[in-house]
């Protein structure tokens, strides 16, 4: 099959969640002989749609992609592999009453209607889409893509002794709450650290030194790829309800056992994503 990866951003530019996801993806569909090929939705075109139109377009992120080039998009094979909510004009349903926004604030309905799928990170990601796009072709790949080398790393850090201490992922960016993380630790007299590594495999290595992760975003994550690697890690989950991984029958392993699981998403979400356009 030929696959057209379409996102606003790679590992290239940013190394989030998101794009070592898709990073993964594409990856693993070269490796079972498939060709792939990415493109920044800004660079994207409606006469590079046209010269590919065979082509099988992946798009994720894609809030620079031009209205023409989603309505070119349209007449082909394509998926949305969503990582958020780009159906709301804000991106984010925390700021809705029961995460239900207004149609007024609904955008890009056409394009989440007329895709192939719409691939969820979790069941509860794909509930909340349901509940405010009402569409029929959502797919829930029920987790997120790991390369071999960080689940290696990630099975080392598992095994290694830990602080009686909590982990906390100190972040600038608001909904990720790192000051009630920090409040709830002080009220319960948890000792705690502010764990801020730019480098990935660092950031993994210093929080998986304590026996616990505490975590309380503000807006539902739609998976929370932090959230699974401090269960992988062998540590313990504190948080709320805003956790997509959290509602998923495999999150309640831990360690090895949920470390398996995790490879085997490597098989079974490219597969998803292969049945569709099949």
């Amino acid at each position: 099959m030929k696959f057209i990866f379409i996102a606003d951003f790679f590992v290239e530019h940013i190394l989030g969640g998101g794009e070592l996801n898709n990073e993964e993806c594409m990856k693993i569909l070269i490796s079972q002989g498939h060709t792939v090929s990415k493109l920044q939705s800004h660079l994207v075109t409606s006469i590079f749609i046209e010269r590919n139109k065979n082509a099988n377009f992946i798009v994720a992120n894609f809030v620079n992609l031009r209205q023409e080039c989603k309505s070119a998009l349209l007449t082909t094979k394509y998926v949305i592999y969503e990582h958020d909510h780009k159906y709301l004009k804000t991106r984010n349903p925390a700021f809705y009453k029961d995460f239900i926004a207004p149609q007024s604030d609904i955008i890009n309905l056409e394009f989440y209607q007329n895709t192939l799928a719409v691939l969820c990170q979790s069941q509860y990601h794909l509930d909340i889409i349901k509940k405010n796009i009402h569409l029929s072709n959502l797919v829930n790949l029920s987790g997120n893509l790991w390369s071999l080398s960080t689940l290696k790393i990630i099975e080392d850090i598992s095994t290694c002794s830990k602080k009686d201490r909590c982990s906390i992922m100190n972040s600038a960016i608001p909904h990720k709450n790192t000051s009630d993380a920090v409040n709830l630790c002080i009220a319960k007299k948890f000792e705690y650290d502010l764990i801020h590594n730019p480098v990935y495999n660092d950031f993994l290595a210093e929080v998986g030194a304590n026996k616990k992760f505490v975590f309380l975003p503000k807006t539902p994550e739609t998976l929370s790829r932090v959230a699974v690697e401090a269960r992988m890690m062998n540590m313990s989950l504190i948080t709320n309800n805003m956790i997509g991984a959290t509602k998923e029958p495999w999150f309640k392993l831990k360690g090895k056992d949920l470390i398996d699981v995790v490879y085997k998403m490597r098989e079974d979400i490219p597969s998803k994503v292969i049945e569709v356009f099949e």
